[in-house]
C-alpha cells in the first residue's frame, strides 16, 4: 500500500530496474497483468500493477474518477514507489489514463503503451462522428443511469462481468477461474459505483467546462515514445478508432494490432503481447 495523491494505492512489485507501472481496465484489477509482471522483472525491469482509484484494495473516495486525477494518481505512485520517472502501460480505461499522464506529467513518464485505447482526441471525436463506435460503445449510455447498473453489476455474484469479458473478447476467453475471478473482486463493496463513476464523467463532461477544458489540454502532443497495440477482433472500442492517434504523438509511434484477440489482448495472448511489449520496451530506437 503506498500514498498518493491524497488516497492510498494497492500495487503488486516484482524485480528491479527502471519502473514500468501498469494500469488496469474495466472490470478488471491489477491481477489483469499477472502474465505481464515476471516477464518484464526477467527482462530487469520493476515491474508494478496497481489498483486504480476504486479498483480492488485501492482505496474508493467519492470523488475523484476524471482523467486527470487519475493521471495524478499515477504520478504520485511512481513518486511513492521511489522513482523518478516510469514507463506506463495502460489498458482499457488505464490507457486513457496512461496517454493522459504523459501530457500531464511527462518528466514522470518515460515512454507509455496504450492497450485497446484511442488517444482521448480521437477517441472523442468518434463517439461524436462515428455511428459504429457510438454503436458499440452503447453499455456507457445504460451506465449513465443512477444506481441501477451498480446493482446489475453485481447482480447474481456479478454475472454481469462475466457477460462483458466474453463478449468483448475471442471465443474461449476466460476461462471459469479467470471469470470467477473477476466477479468476485467486481463485489468489493464500493467497486462497481467507482468503475462506473469514470464512465459517467467521460459522458457527462462532454458540454460541461471541465470536459472541454481536459479536452484542450489533451491538444498537447505525446512527447515520449509510443507503443499502440490493439486487438483484430471487435470489442467496446474499435480498432477504426484508434487509428489516427499519431498525430497527437510526437515521438517515436509504434502501432501494432494484434490478430485473434479482442478487447484483451494482454490476457487474450499473453505469449505475443509479451514479446510485442518487451521487444519495445529494451528497443533503443523504438520508431523502427
Amino acid at each position: 500500500m503506498v500514498a498518493a495523491n491524497g488516497a492510498r494505492f494497492h500495487v503488486a512489485v516484482l524485480g528491479d530496474g527502471p519502473l514500468v507501472l501498469f494500469l488496469h481496465g474495466f472490470p478488471e484489477f491489477w491481477w489483469a497483468w499477472r502474465n505481464q509482471l515476471p516477464a518484464v522483472a526477467a527482462a530487469g525491469f520493476r515491474a508494478a500493477a496497481m489498483d486504480l482509484r476504486g479498483y480492488g484494495a485501492s482505496d474508493k473516495p467519492p470523488r475523484g474518477y476524471d482523467p486527470a486525477t487519475l493521471a495524478a494518481d499515477v504520478a504520485g505512485v511512481i513518486r511513492s514507489l521511489g522513482d523518478r520517472d516510469a514507463v506506463v502501460v495502460g489498458h482499457g480505461w488505464g490507457g486513457l489514463v496512461a496517454w493522459t499522464a504523459a501530457v500531464a506529467a511527462p518528466s514522470q513518464v518515460r515512454r507509455i503503451a496504450a492497450v485497446s485505447m484511442p488517444h482521448p482526441r480521437r477517441l472523442r471525436l468518434a463517439h461524436l462522428t462515428d455511428r459504429h463506435q457510438i454503436a458499440a460503445s452503447r453499455h456507457i449510455l445504460g451506465f449513465q443511469r443512477p444506481v441501477v447498473p451498480e446493482r446489475q453489476l453485481v447482480d447474481a455474484d456479478a454475472a454481469m462481468v462475466g457477460r462483458l469479458l466474453r463478449m468483448w473478447s475471442r471465443p474461449g476467453w476466460p476461462d471459469p477461474a479467470t471469470e470467477e475471478r473477476y466477479r468476485e473482486v467486481a463485489q468489493i463493496p464500493g467497486v462497481a459505483h467507482s468503475a462506473l463513476e469514470s464512465y459517467r464523467w467521460a459522458i457527462r463532461s462532454l458540454p460541461r467546462p471541465d470536459g472541454l477544458r481536459y479536452a484542450r489540454r489533451m491538444r498537447v502532443p505525446v512527447s515520449v515514445p509510443t507503443l499502440h497495440v490493439h486487438g483484430t477482433l471487435p470489442g467496446p472500442l474499435l480498432a477504426s478508432s484508434a487509428q489516427g492517434s499519431s498525430r497527437y504523438v510526437d515521438a517515436p509511434y509504434r502501432w501494432r494490432m494484434m490478430p485473434g484477440v479482442g478487447h484483451f489482448p494482454h490476457e487474450e495472448d499473453p505469449d505475443m503481447f509479451n514479446a510485442e511489449l518487451l521487444g519495445w520496451l529494451v528497443d533503443p530506437e523504438p520508431d523502427r
